[in-house]
């Protein structure tokens, strides 16, 4: 049956009690931290190392997902870096000097590394865009605060062999394109559109308004092969920690859920983003 997922004719009627969010607690969740590699920053072949190399990545206009910059570190050249960064909406993480010295490997950093993405980023037009010349209703996935960069990079990875036009990220709290991404990724990033937003609820409400049917993925939602995965979708995964945000939710149309059978009640986000893929695939090829 299909109830909670009914498309009515007058639109997205949430009066009807389609969606109940009250017990939409649990979320999708890497809680088994052990199983997963420690995050280390993969010898970061994507760092810009030291002021002067900063000052010509910005100088150029070259993507760049953040910087890090020494605790303390706000004099000579450093000033006007940070005054591009915050022009530019780059986020600024301030951080121990010893984590530099690990993250470039002792390289002479001189109190800031920038990380440069791994290719550039597309926008949500761009991908609404390659929707519309391929003849299909769009087909994104929207990440909610993923961290870690393998499970990122999963993502985009199933999104091109699943036929997703596109990913969506926040700009901030949330892992970008870095040389960890790309490479787990497996090349599909040269071939998926990643869009990068300053606000995610607002992008879901952009979204909405043109007809697209917004998912997140929860543990508690309705399982997915109760709901109409046809036509215009868009599937929210959360983050490892705490899965989908609580405002996020809100803006969804319904909360999806993957049965589980087994002691273990949670799912790598990578892995539940999958399978919710790969059922949309089906849904929309038959």
């Amino acid at each position: 049956m299909k109830d909670n997922f009914d498309r009515r004719n007058d639109g997205r009627n949430k009066k009807d009690g389609k969606f109940d969010r009250k017990d939409n607690s649990r979320n999708f969740r890497d809680d088994d931290r052990e199983d997963r590699p420690e995050r280390r920053d993969d010898r970061r072949d994507d760092l810009i190392i030291g002021r002067n190399a900063a000052a010509e990545a910005l100088k150029s206009g070259r993507e760049i997902d953040c910087v890090y910059i020494a605790k303390g570190e706000r004099s000579g050249a450093v000033v006007p870096i940070l005054a591009k960064c915050k022009d530019r909406n780059i986020p600024i993480k301030e951080v121990d000097s010893r984590k530099l010295d690990f993250m470039c490997g002792h390289a002479n950093h001189q109190g800031i590394l920038l990380s440069a993405a791994a290719h550039a980023y597309a926008t949500v037009e761009d991908i609404l865009a390659k929707a519309e010349e391929k003849g299909e209703p769009p087909f994104i996935i929207l990440c909610d605060g993923l961290e870690d960069p393998h499970n990122l990079g999963a993502i985009i990875r199933t999104a091109e062999c699943c036929g997703a036009h596109g990913v969506i990220v926040p700009q901030r709290r949330s892992v970008g394109l870095t040389g960890a991404v790309g490479k787990a990724s497996a090349g599909a990033l040269e071939y998926v559109p990643v869009a990068r937003v300053t606000n995610l609820v607002a992008t879901i409400e952009m979204l909405k308004e043109k007809n697209i049917w917004v998912y997140a993925a929860d543990a508690d939602g309705t399982a997915w092969n109760k709901a109409d995965l046809t036509g215009a979708i868009a599937l929210v995964i959360g983050s490892e920690g705490n899965g989908v945000g609580r405002l996020v939710k809100e803006k969804c149309d319904g909360v999806l859920s993957v049965p589980m059978k087994g002691h273990i009640n949670s799912l790598n986000a990578s892995v539940a983003a999958a399978i919710l893929m790969a059922a949309v695939t089906v849904a929309r090829e038959g």
